[in-house]
């Protein structure tokens, strides 16, 4: 039987970046008081942005962030995640970590593999560990850049994958893989609105590649989400 993730209904988005914020920082000061370091993968979008200007300056000292993904513009396009994360996560003391997505989804994605498995632990069977994966979904089902029956969603040999043809602007991105996203300690899966409503529904569903959030490792996994985006559940 497929686990069950743990669910939490919050009224709305501002209260779903309220808890987010609040399950954020208490992952994150676990897994600096347990293991004395913390390595955090982060996503765009707008309610991960929401959360991240609820966090006070100074709580990400000594934490490496990572990207869930990245599309392949440079640093100043108003598409990167990294504009939005360095504009919104008050990142004083932390270790940030780009995707150099203007160097092309191949090249990226094989440098920020080697720089992943160089910092962050690997279990054992080679994939690296992160304390806690931040994810958003599409209206698709995608999270990170992970898109419905997509090649780069079958790719269980790498641990940060380039991705081609993706659905919606631009094309080409780079992102963490499934077995990355599985592995970590925990994940929070964010969603707010009736447009995210159907996505979710399927997330909460029977596992498919036609849902690649249905795919990601339930009993670590924690859904927050308003009212209007569980309705369909």
């Amino acid at each position: 039987m497929t686990p069950a993730p743990r669910v939490i209904e919050e009224l709305d988005p501002a209260a779903v970046a309220e808890r987010a914020a609040a399950l954020f920082l208490t992952t994150v000061t676990s897994a600096l008081a347990e293991r004395g370091s913390a390595h955090v993968a982060v996503a765009g979008g707008t309610t991960p942005a929401a959360t991240y200007e609820l966090l006070a300056p100074g709580v990400l000292a000594g934490v490496d962030l990572w990207f869930g993904d990245e599309r392949c513009v440079g640093p100043d396009d108003p598409q990167s995640n990294a504009r939005m994360v360095i504009s919104t996560l008050p990142l004083g003391g932390a270790v940030l970590h780009r995707i150099e997505g203007e160097r092309g989804a191949e090249v990226a994605a094989e440098a920020y593999e080697d720089e992943l498995r160089a910092r962050v632990p690997l279990a054992a069977a080679g994939v690296p560990v992160l304390d806690l994966v931040l994810l958003g979904i599409g209206e698709d089902g995608h999270t990170a850049s992970l898109f419905p029956d997509n090649p780069a969603l079958f790719v269980d040999d790498r641990a940060v994958v380039p991705v081609h043809d993706a659905p919606k602007p631009p094309p080409d991105r780079v992102s963490l893989s499934l077995p990355v996203l599985r592995a970590a300690r925990s994940a929070i899966l964010l969603a707010a609105g009736s447009g995210k409503a159907a996505a979710l529904a399927g997330a909460l569903g029977e596992p498919t590649p036609r849902v690649p959030s249905s795919l990601l490792a339930r009993e670590r996994l924690i859904v927050i989400a308003d009212s209007a985006a569980l309705a369909g559940r």
